[in-house]
């Protein structure tokens, strides 16, 4: 198992084996290939970075396996031994090669699920638009688990889905502001840098990027969210009130410059920021 971009959380490393094994276990010879992801493959673990794997696998589970999935994952997943939160998804091969939009996600394990799981709900097949940029983050990472490389089992993502798979997030994303100001302002930064640039870069990273192009009265909001990422756990976040009533209006030029760069045939009928 290749898991060089967590070798200084030895927590970390020792959740991906756990998780290799319990995902190996309940697939079996239908699991084509286990691959991190996001923070873990982009920059490397924050203070409170989820480890993010994706499961590539030969045919749709059936219910004993989701069921099963999911309960190793509410006891490996955040919840003992200042374990990280996990975020598994599971899609099969022939939802996503030929590669085609949206796809389908065959198994969506996500912490802030927990309360759904717990009262009873099981992950369900459905259209998901962000696993095109799940998937374009998986290809740039190269970094499996188990199996062959990601490029030897999925396509590539066109740059016109990653755009489309961006703006079909934004409603939720601001349905989250109040809740998850940190992760939506950087998130809002990544896309633009995504749309801009083509490439999905760290949080971080595009933070940086977003600074340099902001004007000087919406960069301390944005600062102070990467700040935050790179050196605090949630439960240690905290805003002024003054940071506070910065928030909107920083993400509404955020907005506005993401908006002139969606393509005609991608634009919504109003611009991003009244959604």
């Amino acid at each position: 198992m290749r898991s060089d971009r967590t070798t200084g959380d030895t927590g970390a490393v020792k959740q991906l084996q756990e998780i290799v094994e319990l995902t190996s276990g309940v697939l079996g010879e239908n699991l084509m290939g286990a691959y991190l992801h996001g923070s873990s493959v982009l920059g490397g673990l924050r203070p409170a970075s989820d480890v993010d794997v994706l499961l590539v696998s030969r045919s749709s589970m059936d219910e004993p396996e989701r069921r099963a999935l999911l309960d190793g994952l509410l006891a490996l997943s955040g919840s003992r031994d200042m374990a990280r939160p996990v975020e598994l998804t599971v899609v099969v091969q022939s939802e996503v090669r030929p590669w085609r939009y949206p796809p389908a996600c065959d198994f969506l394990y996500g912490e802030w699920l927990r309360a759904e799981y717990e009262s009873g709900t099981v992950p369900r097949p459905e259209p998901s638009s962000d696993l095109a940029l799940l998937i374009a983050m998986t290809l740039a990472g190269d970094s499996p688990l188990i199996g062959p490389r990601p490029a030897q089992v999925l396509d590539p993502v066109p740059h016109s889905d990653l755009v489309r798979a961006s703006v079909a997030g934004v409603p939720d994303l601001l349905g989250d502001l109040d809740g998850d100001t940190r992760n939506v302002l950087l998130t809002f930064a990544r896309i633009w840098t995504t749309l801009a640039t083509g490439r999905i870069r760290p949080k971080d990273v595009a933070a940086d990027w977003a600074l340099a192009r902001l004007p000087p009265e919406h960069r301390p909001v944005l600062e102070h969210a990467r700040q935050l990422y790179l050196t605090c756990h949630y439960s240690r976040e905290s805003w002024s009130e003054t940071l506070r009533a910065q928030v909107r209006p920083h993400v509404d030029h955020v907005l506005a410059e993401i908006d002139r760069l969606i393509p005609r045939s991608h634009r919504t009928q109003e611009p991003l920021r009244r959604h």
